[in-house]
């Protein structure tokens, strides 16, 4: 099956800033490199008008890119919205159902899979979380105990790995940051862990003793770096930017795809001293978690600042496309650190501050710097995109629920044309147009209504006034979850 190609519907304020290729054949193959943040919230960068953390990088990239302001995750929960980026589909198709539930199954069709098969160079770098990467050792949350779930990087056509299961630390990510459960606090003052619930972590003080964390490296099939490593020591954001880094460096002269999944800012958060003082106020009113969890934000935009100035040297900017999110929205209550902005919700809920995410793009070639677009775009949309670009077809006619955006990015797409369905653990909502239906618990059948562009933080539900309205929005996502059902039993494969 070949992707759809979209008639545009309007002619809107170019978006281009060169002639988009017609597939693969039109020219030079682009490079792809994905971005994602773990947890970081909608408010937490400031070109999304975030003032408590410092992202200059990231605000320059925003200002050289298309910003999506109404960007989606998948999922409001980490696994979930990583398959749906590497597959166009949504997760429960794949076997992945929330986080450490499930796994990436073999009969899928991934990015790395299609690119492969163009010759493209495919590296994976951070987290992973769609399975388990070891069947040997005890490793993460799963691995080694659960060996119903291996599904490492290697069996999905990714040449390079420089992987974790799940979460690590985000400072020293092989060692228990100071102040853990169960471990010393070294020389973290009481103070540092006030008002924040014992989530006053520090990076261990020098000459500290250290205690394993428990996750590994992993690089292939049983092998991993050695957690005793100098080289895994320091701020996990860099660490993991180095290795795609030094991908980059080999494989530049041919096109390469690079998935660089940052685990920051997600629990345990921890930052260099420096990084922690530099946002230390005067008073004393910052608490340890959120001295460290603006630290590895700005870390992590450290990285990114990293990679574009290596694009930059290398002379292949302008031919990589560079895509960068968030997995969900903030973890925590509104005490917590992270910020969602004026959206309702968090991590775990489909209310928009659970699933409305930062969404750049970076194109240099292709991508007019400092545009928008409010047109309802998804983690799921990646995989149709990149293969309507490269010129790749679809191996059978197995339903995507992402969409090419290339109209898109050819300044012709005013409205979103399907709509975008989420469910999760009894969650449930249906975006069509302005209008989002979302319900809390399917089972109860107690729908609410919201129109999104007069009322962004859902504080007025129109469930009551637009009945017929919400039961036509109910049938179509009842039919759609009905198609997810159906591939979630092996109907695709």
């Amino acid at each position: 099956m070949k992707l759809a190609t979209y008639i545009p519907l309007l002619l809107l304020t170019a978006i281009l800033a060169a002639p988009f290729p017609a597939g693969a054949n039109a020219g030079e193959k682009p490079n792809v490199i994905l971005i994602m943040c773990d947890d970081l919230g909608w408010g937490d960068v400031g070109f999304n008008g975030g003032k408590h953390i410092r992202t200059p990088h990231l605000d320059e990239m925003a200002a050289n890119s298309l910003n999506f302001t109404r960007f989606y995750a998948q999922a409001p929960v980490c696994s979930p919205t990583r398959a749906s980026v590497v597959t166009g589909r949504h997760h429960d198709r794949t076997g992945i159902y929330t986080a450490n539930n499930g796994h990436l199954r073999e009969g899928e069709f991934t990015l790395y899979e299609a690119l492969a098969a163009e010759g493209y160079a495919t590296g994976h770098f951070g987290k992973w979380h769609m399975g388990t990467l070891t069947r040997e050792r005890k490793d993460s949350n799963r691995g080694g105990k659960d060996k119903s779930n291996y599904s490492p990087p290697w069996q999905h056509a990714v040449n390079t790995t420089f992987a974790t299961e799940a979460k690590t630390p985000t400072y020293d990510p092989m060692w228990q940051p100071a102040g853990s459960k169960g471990t010393k606090r070294n020389n973290v003052s009481k103070g540092d862990f006030r008002g924040a619930s014992g989530k006053g972590w520090h990076a261990i003080a020098e000459g500290a003793g250290r205690e394993f964390y428990g996750t590994h490296y992993w690089t292939g099939e049983e092998t991993f770096i050695d957690p005793e490593s100098e080289d895994l020591l320091g701020d996990d954001s860099g660490l993991i930017m180095d290795r795609a880094l030094g991908f980059i460096d080999t494989h530049r002269e041919t096109p390469f795809l690079a998935v660089v999944w940052f685990h920051a800012p997600h629990l345990p958060v921890v930052a260099s001293k420096s990084d922690t003082d530099s946002y230390a106020d005067a008073d004393g009113k910052l608490d340890g978690y959120h001295l460290n969890y603006y630290g590895c934000v700005t870390a992590l935009d450290r990285a990114v600042g990293k990679l574009r100035a290596r694009l930059r040297e290398h002379g292949i900017a302008d031919n990589t496309l560079v895509a960068f999110t968030s997995d969900n929205g903030p973890e925590g209550n509104d005490k917590a650190p992270g910020r969602q902005g004026r959206f309702k919700g968090r991590k775990r809920s489909l209310y928009e501050g659970g699933v409305r995410v930062p969404g750049l793009l970076e194109w240099p070639a292709k991508i007019k710097p400092g545009t928008s677009s409010d047109v309802a775009t998804c983690t799921v949309d990646y995989f149709p995109t990149i293969l309507d670009i490269v010129g790749v077809d679809m191996p059978d006619d197995r339903p995507l629920d992402g969409v090419s955006l290339v109209p898109l990015l050819e300044g012709g797409m005013e409205t979103r044309p399907r709509p975008l369905g989420f469910h999760i653990r009894g969650q449930a909502a249906w975006h069509d147009g302005d209008w989002k239906a979302y319900c809390a618990k399917v089972n109860s059948r107690d729908w609410e209504l919201y129109n999104l562009k007069d009322d962004p933080g859902e504080t007025n539900n129109h469930a009551a006034a637009q009945s017929e309205k919400l039961q036509a929005m109910v049938a179509a996502w009842e039919q759609w979850k009905a198609s997810v059902n159906a591939s979630d039993k092996g109907g695709d494969y």
